[in-house]
């Protein structure tokens, strides 16, 4: 069964990367959560990539602060999805990661989200819409997701005008 990794660089990263793990259980996508370092455990990073892919895993998200190389140093040792979540936060809020996760040299694609816990949940809705392309029924609960936040828009909007007739 495939299965997504998500991957951030410290701890403290993992406030923000739970809104990814929220999106893929509600989703019905399995995961396995890990803290590795691009800097700090290179080799282990490495060997749980590849192990991980031998296991299943067909998706990588990584999220990672100040330096943000996690998702790049993934995507240099495989060849399936990387999705990179830059975290905010540092001098720079979060565009210092945000530049560190984009900026990836040609042949080595990681697709980046937006910075913070929105970008999160997208890293989610994103690998579950990969892994969906071979798998219909998930596709079709992403689908049944997508339609359910238009519903709720629509409810925003009612209310809202319901509030300008009073």
């Amino acid at each position: 069964m495939a299965w997504v990794a998500v991957l951030m660089g410290s701890e403290s990263d993992w406030p923000v990367m739970r809104g990814c793990t929220d999106v893929l259980g509600d989703l019905e996508v399995g995961f396995e959560v890990r803290v590795t370092s691009a800097h700090r455990t290179p080799e282990a990073t490495a060997e749980y990539v590849h192990s991980a892919e031998e296991r299943g895993c067909r998706v990588f998200v990584c999220g990672a602060g100040l330096a943000a190389h996690l998702a790049g140093a993934v995507a240099a040792q495989t060849t399936h999805p990387v999705i990179g979540v830059p975290i905010d936060g540092g001098p720079f809020t979060g565009q210092d990661s945000l530049l560190s996760t984009v900026m990836m040299p040609g042949g080595v694609p990681v697709a980046t989200v937006a910075v913070g816990k929105a970008g999160a949940k997208n890293a989610g809705y994103l690998a579950a819409q990969i892994l969906g392309v071979a798998d219909s029924a998930l596709a079709e609960r992403v689908a049944a997701e997508r339609k359910a936040g238009a519903e709720r828009v629509a409810t925003q909007n009612a209310s809202v005008q319901a509030s300008l007739e009073a």
